[in-house]
């Protein structure tokens, strides 16, 4: 269903130290500063403390997860969730995070489970630079709502758990059932085990394609119907995809737009 889920069906194919410092000059501490960087691990250590801070932030788990879709922010006022979907991928999730960090935008990447677990480091930078990560199932079987319960539960918690996997501990909050296919089953198992099932308003059709003209144009004309937008950086080429956001992430500023992440 295309606009409030998605469009057409498809299946996915996957491609592809610290230095303790007193009371010290300023010329000591400069020393001292490149001694640490210079230090092997100090970079790899520097990353995991980034990735649990990013955890530390992430929302209280206590209260029960809403089995509904979920298409509103939880930015009050003028706001939009960028979301993205099919990754990671060692080629274009690199440079959509690039992007979103150069326009201090945060988003959620909504995972392929094996893909998660074939690129750990990704969904680590993901997760350390302040995004926050969704489950997409396994094998992003668009007519997974015609299978059965056993079917649907592998799909959704066996990509949960390989996300979280690769993560190194950081929670999944939100499922995504590929194309849109939910069932009351699936939206209730997923807000089971803590995340809420997430739908979307704005269809870029980013994988249709279409020129970058055309992204935008889509993007433009159909944010009306409301704040979630969806993008991809797996399952194909996405230059266009990382092209399109970074001409409208910063036209959307520019239209009074804040950036939040979808109600839990």
């Amino acid at each position: 269903m295309a606009g409030r889920f998605g469009a057409g069906r498809r299946f996915f194919g996957i491609e592809s130290g610290i230095i303790g410092v007193t009371t010290a000059a300023v010329a000591s501490l400069a020393v001292a500063g490149a001694f640490a960087f210079l230090q092997p691990g100090a970079t790899a250590k520097a990353e995991a403390d980034t990735v649990d801070a990013a955890k530390a932030a992430q929302p209280a788990r206590s209260a029960p997860v809403d089995p509904s879709i979920v298409h509103a922010s939880d930015r009050p006022g003028r706001s939009l969730n960028i979301t993205i979907d099919d990754g990671p991928d060692p080629v274009w999730t690199p440079k959509v995070l690039a992007v979103l960090k150069k326009y201090d935008v945060k988003a959620t990447f909504c995972m392929i489970g094996p893909q998660a677990k074939a690129h750990p480091d990704l969904v680590k930078k993901v997760v350390a630079g302040g995004h926050r990560l969704c489950d997409h199932t396994v094998s992003h079987n668009t007519a997974m709502d015609h299978r059965s319960e056993k079917y649907q539960s592998e799909q959704i918690l066996g990509a949960q758990k390989m996300i979280e996997d690769a993560a190194g501990g950081a929670k999944v909050d939100y499922y995504r059932a590929p194309g849109g296919a939910f069932t009351p089953y699936s939206r209730k198992l997923a807000a089971d085990h803590g995340m809420r099932p997430l739908g979307w308003n704005v269809d870029s059709k980013d994988f249709e394609g279409g020129s970058v003209a055309k992204i935008e144009a889509t993007v433009r004309g159909e944010l009306r119907n409301g704040p979630t937008v969806l993008f991809h950086d797996g399952g194909g080429n996405r230059a266009r995809t990382v092209a399109s956001l970074d001409s409208l992430l910063p036209w959307m500023k520019q239209q009074g737009y804040g950036f939040g992440f979808p109600q839990r």
